[in-house]
């Protein structure tokens, strides 16, 4: 095993979601994205201090929890950041030993290695922080033969829409603050073994108003791409640093999910009232003369607004999400890798316009 394995990940294996209102936000997920019911604990299973509803599409499992009462960590966390992700949890083989070694390397401690058991098994769980309020956790569950995890029962409501093609988590960005994303590009190196992908400055990625640099990490099987953002200097206000004015801090600020038909998924999403970024026509006046040959129509693509990229070893299909809650802060990105490893670089001026416009209606450019 070389060095820089000495943290295997099998994938990611949930997104735990700090929420308001874990049954509504639930109900959202479900008729929006095409989550299907998984997993549920709360007061019915003996939980006192929180709810939490587990939902599934492909290999994407999304946990959103709710305090119930207002002392608890959770009610804290939900009031300064507003809803947004707590806990990035890696799918592990040995949860005691992947403590071990990143505690080893300088991660702080988020949860010592703990076994949970129940009827169907046996879970290992341990944690780290990263940025912010964020953390990562480490399950090892092979041992175990329930739907989600102990304490959680499955969970089947009457109302089920189907799915909307998501397969599985392609990445997820960090939004950190001025000056530290070399701090977090290096804690993923050092701590986690991780390399780096990709680097886009603020030449790379500016407008007439905002900039932003970006790292992108990755773990050896390329499974977990972590994407680092911080603000650059630009002349208004950027998204990152409208997301953590709002969120308070560090966070994360995309989860990307990926489909193998980003046509079919986002007419779905579209007609289940998810809202996109405004892509403008002109837009799609010069992108094929950047992309080349792609398999899909054009013209299909301009009226649902995909968004189009190319690099050495193929292309990919991109569209992202308005924010999902009221703090203009998380949203989601739908992405479809025809042969492409990057991460729609070309898009991203396209994409700042689009959200720049959105930040001048909002009034905080």
């Amino acid at each position: 095993m070389s060095n820089n394995d000495f943290l295997p990940i099998n994938g990611t294996d949930y997104v735990e979601f700090y929420v308001g209102n874990a049954k509504q936000a639930a109900h959202y997920y479900q008729t929006a994205f095409g989550f299907q019911p998984l997993a549920y604990a709360g007061l019915e299973t003996g939980l006192k201090d929180r709810s939490s509803y587990a939902l599934r599409q492909g290999k994407i499992t999304f946990v959103l929890t709710t305090a119930l009462t207002p002392e608890s960590p959770i009610a804290e966390h939900q009031k300064l950041h507003g809803d947004g992700i707590k806990v990035i949890a890696l799918w592990v083989d040995d949860a005691r030993q992947a403590w071990k070694e990143t505690t080893s390397r300088g991660a702080r401690s988020y949860m010592e290695p703990k076994v949970n058991v129940d009827e169907n098994g046996e879970v290992v769980m341990s944690g780290i922080h990263t940025y912010g309020e964020t953390v990562h956790i480490f399950v090892e569950r092979k041992n175990y033969f329930g739907p989600f995890l102990p304490g959680f029962r499955k969970w089947e409501p009457d109302y089920k829409p189907g799915d909307t093609g998501l397969k599985y988590v392609d990445h997820i960005v960090g939004n950190v603050n001025w000056g530290e994303m070399n701090k977090w590009v290096n804690f993923y190196g050092t701590v986690m073994g991780f390399e780096q992908l990709i680097s886009f400055d603020d030449k790379d990625i500016s407008t007439d108003y905002t900039a932003l640099m970006s790292k992108v990490m990755s773990n050896s099987n390329m499974r977990i791409k972590f994407p680092i953002n911080e603000p650059a200097e630009g002349k208004k206000k950027s998204q990152i640093e409208e997301y953590i004015d709002f969120y308070r801090g560090a966070g994360a600020q995309h989860v990307a999910m990926a489909t193998d038909d980003i046509i079919a998924t986002i007419e779905q999403l579209r007609a289940r009232g998810v809202e996109f970024l405004h892509v403008p026509d002109t837009y799609y006046d010069t992108v094929m003369d950047r992309v080349k040959e792609i398999d899909e129509d054009l013209e299909t693509l301009k009226k649902l607004r995909v968004l189009i990229d190319r690099d050495e070893e193929g292309y990919l299909l991109q569209l992202f999400t308005k924010p999902v809650e009221d703090r203009p802060t998380v949203f989601f990105e739908i992405i479809q890798r025809k042969g492409a490893k990057s991460f729609g670089k070309g898009n991203f001026k396209a994409l700042f316009e689009a959200i720049e416009l959105e930040q001048e209606s909002r009034g905080t450019l």
